[in-house]
């Protein structure tokens, strides 16, 4: 159902809705005490900074896909302990929260929807660098009204992007990562700003290869870098042929640590750190 189609139908259902929507559920006796306003989150990366800050009494619903290990960027069992939306208009008027955070892509009649029935809308664009990341985090912090543990996860990002540098004077290793469908990442990314500041270089950047271009077998047979990374599934990217590049090392690297800022920065950067020390 489209988002305008659904707004049509929500009008005729909203007296049914609303007189299922005050409960004690839906706004805890903690959030009601702080005044913080309780949110609904339709984002994966939106997900997982708001649960480094509020409980579930606040954050009353997540987007489906943090609790798809397939997909999410938070650890699963964390995501479980919040409720789930597949981010329908009516879905979230049934949780009556004060406020929806979601991506910058929202579609214009959902938002419009929401605004329409009271409820504040947030967006956030993907983050591309570690500055902008953290900047999202103090945003988040401050409208969600817990600005000390926005500042705390600050922290933590900071401590664990300082910790992963390389060693003053190394020189950088040309280093390829291969994510799912067979692309590279850009320069002007947040996992590239990630690996430059671990003391990767891109390999692909230097082949003239740009943001999400496809990497074929082919050609990295024919130009191997020094290190590829593994972020895909895909038969290419485990491909027998790979073993014989004795001088390239291949390393693992979760694709869930490919396109969130937050905390998914910290576990990017000791993942990144472990490797590069692991480099022979």
């Amino acid at each position: 159902m489209t988002p305008l189609r659904t707004f049509g139908v929500m009008a005729g259902m909203l007296p049914a809705l609303l007189a299922g929507c005050g409960s004690p559920v839906a706004k805890g006796a903690d959030t009601a005490q702080t005044d913080a306003p309780t949110i609904v989150s339709l984002n994966p990366c939106t997900d997982a900074i708001l649960a480094e800050m509020a409980g579930p009494e606040q954050l009353l619903a997540i987007s489906h896909y943090s609790h798809d290990p397939r997909a999410t960027s938070m650890d699963v069992a964390k995501a479980q302990a919040f409720g789930m939306t597949g981010g329908t208009v009516e879905e979230v008027l049934a949780l009556s929260p004060d406020m929806v955070v979601a991506g910058s892509f929202m579609p214009p009649a959902t938002r419009a929807a929401l605004a329409d029935l009271g409820i504040r809308v947030e967006t956030f664009d993907i983050a591309s660098s570690v500055d902008q990341s953290i900047d999202q985090v103090r945003r988040m912090a401050s409208i969600s009204g817990h600005e000390d543990a926005g500042e705390e996860l600050v922290t933590r990002i900071n401590a664990a992007v300082t910790a992963m540098a390389a060693p003053a004077g190394s020189t950088a290793v040309p280093t390829v990562l291969w994510q799912p469908s067979g692309i590279v990442p850009g320069e002007k990314t947040l996992i590239g700003e990630l690996m430059r500041g671990a003391g990767f270089s891109s390999h692909s950047a230097a082949s003239g290869m740009g943001q999400a271009d496809f990497l074929p077998l082919e050609m990295l047979l024919a130009n191997p870098p020094r290190v590829l990374l593994l972020a895909g599934q895909e038969r290419s990217q485990h491909h027998p042929a790979l073993a014989a590049l004795p001088e390239m090392q291949r390393a693992e690297f979760d694709p869930a640590l490919l396109y969130c800022g937050g905390p998914t920065i910290i576990r990017a950067a000791n993942r990144l750190r472990e490797i590069r020390e692991a480099v022979s």
